[in-house]
């Protein structure tokens, strides 16, 4: 076998059904094997950083193993930034790169890079294969470590040589390290013990209730206890379903507001999260002084990271919600049963739904008129998309309420930015299209951010994917712009428009096979996007919003 048909061979038996990729030269003995695997789907993205960009998206979107293949050193340069998103949020990820012959890279030929030393500081992992009989071994290693909570990308460079020798390959098998795993039942018992001791108790959860496929789970742990649950600070997951009566909404990232908030609790019950990770620098500490926190979940890392833990205990996000909240009720009683609902009845006036009841009526009742007022196309979105929609996120400040307006219906119907690198939301929709096509996907995301991966609508264009691109147009780098005055007091916006020339999405949307049309009526906004989410393939709405600062 040659070491290019074996390591698409084994990408396959690792569970990998779409290869997404930007070939090059020494990628061509990849394209030339692919032919042998009719079976894979080879996804082509115009720019390595939109490569795992879909990657990620698509791995998001189903939770499995992906696989991604850039061009030599430049190119692994140009997937770095979207490397990076994918070791935030934990993606598994095989990420390889084309690498010159063994002896030809020791000359410094052209393009020629050290590719594992770039990689290395962003993944679990990375390799350069030098005989062909242990590529197996590498790419099955790969995948355990890529799927083994923490999970995370890793990185392997493929020289020519070794992809266009012939050779016995043995290809041994898949491997995966079982993680349904619960903590003690001591620690159990002293879990339930201490949060039955907290009278004003407060949930936070995270990513790992979606990796857990702990949704319906966790809210009736939260049910048991009848306390207040609110979504880690980066929000860029469905974590936790919306309409659950005890469900408030996602934290800040500003300390203060999220200190104040918190002030009232006398136990935090972080679940599978890093509950307080922060962005821009504030004296004041988000955690109230003296608020004792207790925490579950597999990433060891995240655990009293910052602040300490009265309790900390590893163990699967699921499973251990399925035993802690038995205990609760077995050591709680009819007592709990009395006390849990009526805290859940004092939410009623200030969970999720009432406080999104109240802010449609707000929006609507302040967004008449032109220039389109972007808290109102937000609302517009989220009501007309259907129920089984699936939101991707980029949208900064034209989505400032989308946490707060659409409904997390189930573990995979949202994603969102996490890292803060943009560029991510366009090809990422598209890798969500990729791997849930019977639902319609909505991505939303701003001008500013479009501009770093337009060329994924080609993309979406050619596999003909139902995503609805929503292009909120405030006509430059709002976010920086309040920023300016915000830290500095300056209204000097350099380098922060978009004006002179304007940019045309439309234009650009159809130069890349995407039907699209711009909107600045107010009016028109729900009948484009009613017959975008009626309709097949992809379709670009550019709405002109009001960009003041």
């Amino acid at each position: 076998m040659t070491g290019r048909s074996a390591f698409l061979a084994l990408l396959k038996s690792e569970g990998v059904t779409h290869l997404f990729g930007n070939p090059g030269t020494t990628e061509l003995p990849i394209m030339h094997a692919l032919a042998e695997h009719p079976d894979l789907t080879y996804v082509m993205a115009m720019q390595e950083s939109l490569v795992v960009a879909m990657a990620d998206g698509f791995s998001r979107a189903t939770g499995q193993l992906v696989a991604a293949n850039v061009h030599v050193a430049p190119g692994l340069g140009n997937a770095l930034g979207s490397l990076y998103n994918a070791k935030f949020t934990g993606t598994p990820m095989i990420l390889t790169a084309g690498q010159q012959e063994q002896g030809h890279g020791l000359m410094e030929a052209l393009l020629y890079g050290p590719m594992v030393e770039m990689a290395t500081p962003l993944v679990k992992w990375a390799v350069e294969v030098t005989r062909l009989e242990d590529l197996p071994r590498i790419i099955r290693r790969a995948a355990k470590i890529a799927t083994t909570p923490p999970m995370g990308p890793v990185f392997i460079s493929l020289p020519g040589d070794i992809l266009n020798m012939e050779g016995p390959v043995d290809l041994m098998t898949s491997s995966r390290i079982e993680t349904r795993v619960r903590p003690s039942e001591d620690i159990v018992k002293r879990l339930a013990v201490r949060i039955l001791k907290a009278e004003r108790p407060v949930m936070i959860v995270g990513d790992e209730v979606v990796k857990s496929d702990a949704f319906a789970e966790v809210e009736a742990l939260a049910l048991a206890i009848g306390c207040p649950v609110h979504q880690q600070t980066i929000a860029y997951g469905a974590h936790f379903p919306s309409r659950s009566p005890v469900y408030l909404g996602a934290l800040t990232r500003q300390q203060p507001t999220t200190r104040k908030l918190l002030e009232p609790y006398d136990l935090m019950i972080a679940v599978g999260t890093d509950p307080l990770r922060m962005s821009v620098y504030s004296e004041v500490s988000p955690l109230p002084e003296g608020l004792p926190i207790v925490q579950f979940g597999l990433v060891d890392w995240d655990m009293a990271k910052n602040f300490s833990v009265e309790m900390a205990a590893l163990g699967d996000v699921r499973e251990t919600a399925l035993a802690l909240a038995a205990q609760l009720v077995a050591n709680g009683g009819a007592k709990l049963q009395a006390l849990a609902k009526r805290r859940v009845a004092a939410l009623a006036g200030k969970n999720w739904n009432a406080k999104r009841e109240a802010l449609a009526a707000q929006i609507t009742a302040a967004s008449a008129g032109k220039p389109i007022n972007p808290d109102w196309l937000a609302l517009q979105l989220t009501e007309a998309m259907p129920k089984d929609a699936i939101l991707v996120d980029e949208s900064l400040t034209s989505g400032r309420y989308i946490g707060a307006l659409h409904e997390y219906r189930d573990r995979h119907n949202f994603h969102g930015l996490a890292s803060g690198g943009i560029g991510w939301g366009l090809p990422a929709a598209v890798g969500v299209a990729l791997a849930q096509p019977k639902r319609r996907v909505a991505a939303y995301v701003g001008d500013g951010s479009a501009m770093y991966s337009i060329q994924s609508l080609w993309t979406a264009a050619h596999h003909k994917l139902p995503i609805t691109f929503v292009i909120p147009n405030n006509g430059g780098y709002r976010i920086i712009k309040q920023r300016l005055t915000a830290f500095h007091g300056s209204r000097a916006y350099v380098g922060m428009d978009f004006a002179d020339p304007p940019v045309d999405y439309v234009g650009l949307a159809h130069a890349m096979g995407v039907s699209a049309e711009r909107i600045d009526d107010p009016a028109e906004v729900r009948r484009a996007l009613d017959a975008s989410f009626n309709g097949t393939g992809p379709r670009l709405l550019e709405v002109m919003v009001d960009g003041t600062v």
